[in-house]
């Protein structure tokens, strides 16, 4: 039963924490929200750093496994880019940029681990994506791969600073989405525009 509460205690935390961001949340809060003992989420966990951090690894394992799937499940480059931009949505709609703050701030342990994980997978996949892209002559053959995936997946982190989009004036996933597409658009050939376009119409019309 103890992966069981594990399993359960991470996802209450997660809940709390994607409402009022991570500092604001008590093990007080956590225990209420889960009708659970604080003294048994204190048997699993050590503090709340312990809890972030055990959250943070879980999330990474998750987003890896995605975006394997999206890779194996995907067609052709342009494809795979459109997946993940669908995958995305349901993931930046839920972020509440709070919780990258105070992961920055307060969690240093736990940013490092998803600071290692944008260099070591998210860089390297997009780097395999791009290249891969070049060959199947959707990318356009002039751009330099390992400069475009640093700067794309350190966009991302971009999206979710306050400072630069005040989320009273900004949808956090609507600055992700722009800022996503604008990439897809500008390193695409002719050819990859042409099939963006399709996948895109594909995708709304879905939608509606």
């Amino acid at each position: 039963m103890s992966n069981g509460q594990i399993e359960r205690i991470i996802q209450g935390g997660e809940d709390l924490f994607l409402q009022a961001g991570i500092k604001s949340v008590t093990m007080d809060d956590i225990a209420r929200h889960l009708g659970m003992s604080k003294k048994t989420i204190y048997h699993f966990f050590n503090d709340k750093n312990d809890l972030v951090m055990a959250l943070v690894k879980k999330k990474l394992i998750d987003d890896e496994c995605q975006i394997n799937s999206i890779i194996e499940s995907s067609a052709n480059v342009i494809e795979e880019m459109i997946n993940m931009m669908k995958c995305s949505e349901d993931i930046f709609s839920r972020i509440n940029p709070i919780v990258i703050h105070d992961l920055q701030k307060y969690h240093p342990e736990a940013w490092a681990l998803f600071q290692n994980f944008k260099a070591e997978v998210l860089v390297k996949t997009l780097e395999e994506l791009l290249t891969k892209g070049i060959q199947q002559g959707f990318i356009r053959p002039d751009i330099d791969v390992r400069i475009l995936a640093k700067m794309r997946v350190n966009q991302v982190e971009m999206g979710f600073n306050a400072s630069i989009f005040p989320v009273s004036q900004f949808s956090t996933w609507r600055v992700q989405y722009q800022l996503l597409e604008h990439f897809n658009y500008g390193i695409c050939t002719i050819k990859g525009h042409e099939l963006l376009d399709k996948y895109k119409n594909v995708h709304a019309q879905q939608l509606n």
